[in-house]
């Protein structure tokens, strides 16, 4: 199972909205074949498997990490290619959390005579998919926040200035992260201030751009930003955005989304909905501050990443947030990873 953990891991930011599944293929001890999802669209992890055997699977045991399918989506079920194969035996992570189809695949597997063991490794499979877990069940965007702070809890050296906080090994941690959410969202002033292209770029492994959302109440984006550089991106609005910006966005085939105003600003609420009815199944917000607060204030965010230097901003910084509970909470039970100097939190928010 540990195997099928690490297979399914290489679809990272590919598979999206489906989730991550790999599959090993074993005699005894004897690998025979393994495979994984590797592209939405594409071979599911077991047919994958199957196809790369070049010994016969017939009597063989197959364990994958999450239940195999029993219905036709955009590739036929897999059920049906495992009973086909003659497997004797599957070992499953975990029971498909789509609960309109749950439990149907093993079922369907016993019920041919197929021996299946369930609930190995579980918590790891669950946590691997949780994305896709939340997305299922919910039919929302699941929300992660990446923060960069000093080590004196400040977010810049001063309101308005653009700070290099981390260095290049948290960069690159960085941008993995973006590599494997669907969608990433910042507020107007962030594009103003650092004017982020908000690209994958240190992380040369399978590079893919997340789409880009910002949330702008009233269009004071330059046209000319990086971050408006194509149309893998949307920008928010409300009814108080300038007339010539918005003329110039859709001028240039931008996707804008005027929303009603929530408090004078964006309603976050009819960005989500969007982002479901465009299936991005997760969302990375970096920021800046006032972003950040609003998603904490609204409960939104289920998880933190949080980047903290060994540095402290000075005393002009800006304050990460303007409640820091959910950064304590986080590094009060969480132990950090190493990136050069700098240290990442990651931990579930609720």
């Amino acid at each position: 199972m540990g195997r099928c953990l690490l297979l399914a891991r290489r679809g990272l930011g590919w598979v999206s909205p489906n989730p991550l599944v790999g599959a090993v293929i074993a005699r005894g001890r004897t690998v025979i074949a393994d495979g994984f999802h590797e592209k939405l669209g594409g071979a599911h992890a077991e047919a994958a498997a199957f196809t790369r055997a070049k010994t016969p699977v017939r009597g063989a045991t197959l364990y994958v990490n999450l239940e195999p399918c029993d219905h036709q989506g955009r590739t036929p079920p897999c059920t049906d290619a495992i009973i086909a194969a003659g497997i004797k035996r599957v070992v499953v992570g975990m029971v498909d959390p789509n609960p309109k189809v749950s439990g149907r695949g093993i079922a369907k597997l016993r019920q041919a005579g197929i021996r299946v063991t369930v609930g190995v490794r579980e918590a790891e499979c669950r946590a691997l998919n949780r994305i896709f877990i939340h997305w299922i069940t919910t039919g929302t965007p699941y929300i992660a926040a990446k923060i960069a702070i000093g080590s004196d809890w400040k977010i810049a050296a001063a309101p308005g200035v653009r700070t290099h906080i981390t260095g290049e090994e948290a960069q690159r941690k960085a941008h993995e992260l973006r590599q494997t959410h669907d969608a990433i969202l910042v507020g107007a002033g962030t594009v103003i201030t650092d004017d982020p292209a908000l690209t994958v770029r240190h992380y040369p492994e399978r590079p893919r751009d997340p789409r880009r959302i910002i949330l702008d109440s009233t269009l004071k984006l330059p046209l000319g930003s990086k971050a408006l550089a194509d149309q893998n991106v949307l920008v928010a609005t409300t009814q108080d955005a300038d007339p010539a910006v918005l003329a110039g966005l859709r001028q240039s085939g931008i996707p804008v989304l005027v929303t009603d105003r929530q408090e004078g600003r964006v309603n976050v609420a009819e960005v989500l909905t969007w982002c479901a009815q465009h299936e991005i199944s997760s969302l990375l917000v970096e920021g800046g501050r006032e972003v950040l607060d609003s998603f904490t204030r609204a409960g939104l965010i289920r998880r933190w990443y949080i980047f903290v230097a060994s540095r402290p901003l000075g005393h002009t910084g800006v304050d990460a947030l303007t409640d820091l509970v959910p950064l304590h909470r986080c590094l009060d039970r969480t132990n950090p990873q190493f990136f050069g100097p700098d240290a990442l939190y990651e931990c579930d928010a609720q």
